[in-house]
Parts: C-alpha cells; structure tokens; sequence
C-alpha cells in the first residue's frame, strides 16, 4: 500500500481524509473532483451502491494526502444489518483528521436522514475508545450538496450545530469524561455546493474553492491544522490502521441488540416512566415549600417512602424481562430518583445553612447585649448560641439520610462553619467596639478632671500633673482592654491593633478636652483671673486698696508680665513628664499625626488673644487708677462742717414734720431702688417723654381756645398751627437728642477707658454711666 501511493517516505508530512454519508448522496463523485482520486462514482442509469467496504487512495499532482472513501450508509443492500456501517464510520472517524460530512440540504434536519443517530452511537464509543487520548481533534466537515433554496448557510449550521450539542449532551461518557466538552474532540465546519446538474457553473466554482481549502496552504481556511495531525510516521501508518480496525471490531458496542433486549429496554422505560409518577407527585407537595426557603420537616420521611415505593413498583414488574437491561435500566431509574432527591435535599441543606447563620447574627448579638448587662463574657453568651446552632443544623441534614445513599453535605458543613466565623468575627468586632467605647468614656471623665483641675490653677507642674493623669488613666484603660480581650478570645495579631487604637481615642478625648480647655474665653478668663490674683490682692489673698504712696505701675507690670507667660505654657502639651507618650510610634496606631494634636493653639490664635488680654489689662489698670483718683478728690471736712451749720434748721424742720420726714423717706427710698437697679438713664428718658406729651397736650388745648375766641383774624389759624407744629418738631427733635446722648454702657472691659475718673468699681457689680455732651454722670 505504502509502495503503491509513494507515501513511505513522508515521514509526518502527510494528511488523511475520509468521507461519510448517506448512500448514493454522491460522496465518491465530491472527492473525485476535490482530489482528483479514480473512485467508482455510481451508474446514472442504474440507482444502487457503488462503494462497498473501505477504499482508499491518494490525492493527484502529488497531494500527500490519503483519502478513504467510505461505504454509504442506510442502504438497501445491507438492510437493517447496520453493524458494518457503525464499524467503519468510527474507524474513519477515528484515524482522519479531516471527516467530511455529505449531506443533501434536504436532510438537514433530520435525525435518521441526516445520519445523526449513527452518529451519536459512533461518538460515544469512540469517547469509551480513544476518549481519553486529548492530544489531537478531529474537523468535522459539514458539506451540504444541492443548495437550491433560500435559506442561508448560517441558518443551515446552526440547525446542524443544535443536533451535534444535543446528540453530546445525550451521550454516555465513560468515568473521568463526564464534564468532557464537543469542542474538546471536534471541530466543526460547514460549507455548501450546488446542484451539480441544475448549476453546474456554480458547482464547479464552489468545488474549486473547496479543492482550493485542502491544497493551499497559505490560505487562512487551510483545512490541515497541526491540531489534528494523528502524529503517526507514515511507515507505520498501516500498521496503526490495522490496530484501530481491530479494536473498533472487538468492541461490543457496536453490535445491534436482540429482539429481547429492545423490548426490555422499552418495556423498561414504560414501567419507569409510571413508577415515577407518584414519587414525583409526593416530593412536588414539599417543593414548593422548600423553594420558599423553609425548613420542611417531614421532607426526609416523605422522600425516603416514596422512593421506596417507586423502586418496589419498578421491580415487581421489570424484573420479568432481560435480566442485564433489567438491572441496567434499574440502576439509570435509581439514580433518577435520588438526582432528584438530592437536588431537593441540597435546596433544604441550604435553607438550613442560611437559617442558622441568620438566627446565629440576630440572636448572637442579643446574647452579647444580655450578656454585657448581666456580667457574662463574649465566649459563655455568644459561644454558647454557636453550639446551639450547629447542632441544629446538623440534626436537619441527618433527617434527609437515604439508606443506601452515601450523600455527603460535608462542603455545607464547612461553609455553615465558615459562616458563623465569620459572624463570629463580626460580633466580636462589635465587642471590641463597645469595649473600647466604654473605655473611653471612663477615661474621659478622669482626664477632664486632671485637666480641669491642673489647667484651672496653672503653674510650673501644670503640664506634669495633667500628663500624670493621662497616664493613669491609660494603665487603667488597658487593664481592662486585656481582660476583654481575653474573654472575647481575639487573635493576638489583632489584640496589638485594638490597644493602639484604644491609645489614639483616648489621646483624641484629651486633645479635645485640652482644646475646649484652652478655648478664646477660657484662656482669656484665666489670664484675667491670673493677672487679677497677682494685681488686685496681696500675698495674704487681701483685696487691696490702692493709696498714692503705692507704686501700681511696677504692681501692674509685674501682675501683666507674669499673666502673659501663661499664654505659651497653654499654647503647646508638654509631654516630658508623660510616660506613656515618651515613644509615640509605638503607642499609636501607623500613619497618626500625633505632633499636630500637642498644638493647641496656633501662633496666629495665641496673637490674638494677647492682644484682647492687653485690653482687658489696660481696662483693669485704669479701675486702679480712678480708684486712686477717688480717694485723693475726697470732700474736706471744713466744708462738710459748714454744710452742716447752714441746713441745720432745714434738716430739723424735716425730722420733726412727719409729713416731710414721709415725703423724704419715700423719695430717698425710691432714689435708693433706682440707683441700684441702675435705672435713672430710663427713668429720665421716660418723664422727657410724659413732659413732652403734656407740653403737645397743653399747646393743643391753647391754640383751639384762641381759635374759638378770635374767628375772624385772618391767618391766624394757619400762623399758629404752623408755629405750634414748628414748635412740637423742635421739642421733639430736642428730645430725641437727649434720649439719643444718653446711653447706659456697662462699666468694664472695653468701656472702662472712657469713663470718667472719679467713678470706681471695687466689688465687681455691674454699674452703668450715662454718657452725654457734657461728660460723665454716675448714676
């Protein structure tokens, strides 16, 4: 054979075709015109088979290639002996590397004309065969002879592509194949000719084109890829045909079953097809149910006695036929059942899964709540919900056992455990959150005290004192952080985490009660208060009382001066004296801005407030000095002596008349309730108004009276209403001046340095000064 074609010494350089069909579709005439092979082509004149057997030969104008040319199938001559045809179509199938597949277009779609039944069985053999020999694929080349109507090629192979999936899917693959894909095996092509008698322009173009796929290979639709090269020498090539030839002989597969056996494989199906009607009809009650997400109880009693009652059912009456399609057809109608079982199973597997991992995360963070009140710890409150959970979970997936059934839900089982991990992680976390809330709360209360009590009477030990207290409340803090920790069972690499950011919110609460500490008020008032222990008292913590023998200005300066360095002392944390924050990048968490937080107030802030305290200072040190003032303006006695020579005999008419002692009990009693209420400013301004109404009253009632008594003086009435009006304006506008004038201001800050000399405010009460154009007047 090798001699005869010239092929031995081709090495791998050689390829291998062969064609299958339907008799008489003209597969012999096709590779005659492709390769230009000498196969008998049948007699127009006489319709019967041509090709018996397998024969072969090589392409002309020396194609190395080698082409079988096939025994037609579903011929008359062989009748329903169809066992060769299967035999030779997977021995061509399974040493070409190209099949051409020859089909009128009129089969297309069909399953026995178009051959796809015989294809279906030589696929599943060849997989039991050689399916496990992955290294080369086999084109299956579609070719669809006489298109002469409309319908597209596209739509053509798609019908095609639709049977070929089909015909896969429905397949037997043997152990290890069951996820085996079509495209892992074949390649599939199509293409189409004409009607070679009705077009045979067309039919020898497209021929060309086609000749020109298997022989060019340059072109991009070179149908001889190194995918399905066989890898087979060419000198051993016969010698490899025999071996396969052989093997597809030997194998029983192959061969047609007997009568008996058709009618056990139908009588089969039949009693299937009823015994698992009522099985079906058992199981879909519950589905429902299950689908819904619910945990259905009774679902492994029902399925277990439906099942055993189909299974009954199938064997009284399928036993009785052929005792190996019985016992195959009984295994198929088992699994069946329990396919179907196990999905539903699975469906309530995983209710139960999401069920206890939600009942887990409610409950689980109702325990830690319960828990926290009464004193218990996270691993006896959460812990124990856990176990409660899993045994749960784990007694509904014993109830769904099948005898016989070796079910495993072992990947439920670890995804229910890595559920409930994780919930457990989140239920720690929110632990470790209120823990640390909690801790922080506490340790804001004992850093506010220190702060305020420090900050609030500064000195050189201020800053000591306040970081003294931040530390203690640190070690504290801690302490307890440890202790929950440990009852919560955190990870030590995560325990490291939760003390840095226990120290940052507990550092954050200082810097926050340290600013609030410090704000523009408060920094001011301090000052004051600072300025006015060191100005306003002696060392005995006497008020004083200046007299012009003291040196207030040297007082003053050094009251200010000492006042003024407080100002920087509260601008920055001092943190030498802490020892906790000596070594900051490891008590805080990584990337914290720690040295922004020890400012506390910028240098733009601290101007700011200087300036203002200056103005409060200068406003104290004119108090002193008005209060020096007073006490050198002090009335002389001579003049107190005369005073009193000269109202003698008026003050006596007045203690010894009870109707003036009355009237001048009652208006120094008055005088003494507006002076301290600080009223005379509104008083004043109230009688000018009553008297500027009288007066607009008593001019109303004039001028009408003069009108009424000189009727007949011409001009009169307009003159004196003019007048009077001119007059009540300038009343009026004199009267809103004065009201305008005088203002009560409160004595102190900015309005001390404008009050007059003579006035003083030794107690700290609030006094008001009525400001007009011709000065100051105490009221």
């Amino acid at each position: 054979m090798q001699n005869k074609w010239g092929l031995e010494d081709s090495g791998f350089n050689y390829d291998v075709v062969a064609v299958f069909g339907s008799q008489s579709t003209g597969k012999s005439t096709l590779l005659n015109r492709l390769f230009g092979t000498r196969f008998d082509v049948m007699n127009e004149g006489q319709r019967k088979q041509t090709t018996r057997g397998i024969w072969a030969d090589r392409g002309t104008d020396g194609m190395p290639i080698l082409i079988l040319d096939v025994e037609g199938t579903d011929g008359r001559e062989r009748g329903e002996n169809q066992d060769f045809e299967r035999k030779s179509a997977l021995f061509s199938l399974a040493i070409s590397e190209v099949l051409i597949v020859n089909m009128w277009e009129t089969m297309v779609g069909l399953y026995n004309g178009a051959n796809m039944g015989l294809l279906k069985t030589v696929m599943e053999v060849n997989l039991q065969l050689f399916g496990g020999n992955r290294n080369s694929k086999t084109l299956l080349y579609f070719v669809i002879r006489d298109h002469v109507s409309s319908t597209p090629l596209s739509s053509l192979a798609d019908t095609l592509n639709i049977d070929l999936q089909r015909i896969w899917d429905g397949l037997n693959r043997p152990d290890g194949l069951a996820n085996a894909q079509l495209s892992d095996y074949f390649d599939v092509r199509f293409t189409s000719l004409s009607h070679k008698m009705l077009q045979p322009e067309n039919f020898e173009r497209q021929a060309l084109d086609l000749r020109r796929q298997f022989t060019d290979k340059k072109s991009d639709d070179y149908v001889f890829q190194p995918a399905y090269k066989r890898r087979v020498p060419a000198d051993g090539f016969p010698r490899y045909a025999q071996a396969v030839w052989e093997k597809v002989v030997s194998n029983k597969d192959l061969d047609l079953p007997t009568q008996q056996e058709l009618l056990a494989q139908y009588r089969c199906d039949e009693i299937a097809a009823t015994a698992i009607g009522p099985f079906r009809e058992a199981v879909e009650l519950l589905r429902p149910r299950v689908q819904r997400g619910q945990i259905v109880d009774e679902l492994g009693d029902v399925s277990r006695k439906a099942r055993t009652q189909a299974i009954g059912a199938f064997d009284e009456q399928a036993a009785r036929y052929h005792s190996e399609v019985y016992q195959k057809k009984r295994a198929a109608f088992v699994q069946t059942l329990d396919s179907e079982l196990h999905a539903m199973f699975l469906n309530q597997v995983k209710n139960a899964l999401t069920l206890a991992a939600e009942t887990f995360s409610s409950q689980g963070f109702r325990a830690l709540e319960e828990g926290a009140n009464e004193g218990r710890g996270f691993n006896e409150t959460v812990g124990a919900v856990r176990i409660h959970m899993e045994e749960q979970f784990i007694a509904t997936v014993r109830a769904l056992a099948v005898p016989g059934v070796s079910w495993s839900f072992e990947t439920e089982i670890e995804q229910l455990e890595a559920q409930l991990e994780a919930i457990m992680a989140k239920l720690r976390k929110a632990e470790m959150e209120r823990v640390l809330e909690r801790l922080r709360r506490d340790a804001r209360d004992a850093v506010t005290e220190s702060v305020a009590e420090h900050l609030g009477n500064p000195d050189d030990g201020m800053w000591a004192g306040v970081m003294a207290g931040f530390d203690a409340a640190c070690v504290q803090a801690d302490s307890q952080l440890i202790e929950r920790m440990d009852a919560a069972g955190v990870e030590p690499q995560a325990r490291s985490a939760l003390g840095r950011k226990l120290h940052q919110l507990l550092w954050d609460d200082a810097a926050d009660v340290l600013r609030e500490e410090v704000a523009d008020q408060m920094v001011l008032l301090k000052l004051r208060t600072a300025l006015e222990d060191r100005f306003r008292y002696d060392a005995a913590g006497l008020p004083r009382v200046w007299r012009p023998t003291d040196d207030i200005d040297a007082e003053f300066a050094t009251a200010r001066s000492a006042a003024q360095a407080l100002l920087p002392k509260f601008s920055k944390v001092d943190i030498s004296g802490s020892i906790k924050l000596r070594r900051p990048a490891d008590f805080f968490p990584a990337g914290y801005d720690f040295a922004r937080t020890l400012v506390l107030i910028s240098p733009a802030r601290a101007r700011e407030v200087g300036k203002r305290f200056g103005r409060e200072a200068d406003a104290l040190y004119l108090e002193a000095k008005r209060a020096m003032v007073t006490t050198q303006n002090q009335v002389p006695m001579w003049v107190i002596a005369l005073l009193v020579m000269l109202g003698w005999n008026e003050a006596m008419t007045v203690l010894f008349n009870p109707i003036y002692l009355i009237l001048v009990c009652l208006i120094g009693g008055a005088a003494f309730v507006v002076h301290n209420l600080g009223m005379w400013g509104p008083l004043l301004r109230t009688v000018n108004g009553l008297a500027g109404m009288a007066n607009d009253h008593v001019h109303h009632l004039l001028v009408e009276a003069v009108n009424r008594t000189e009727p007949g003086r011409p001009g009169a009435k307009a003159s004196t209403v003019g007048s009077g009006s001119d007059n009540r304006l300038a009343r009026k506008s004199s009267s809103v001046r004065i009201s305008e004038d005088i203002e009560l201001e409160p004595l102190g800050e900015g309005n001390m340095a404008s009050s007059s000399a003579g006035l003083t405010d030794t107690d700290n009460s609030s006094r008001y000064v009525s400001r007009s154009n011709s000065g100051f007047i105490s009221s």
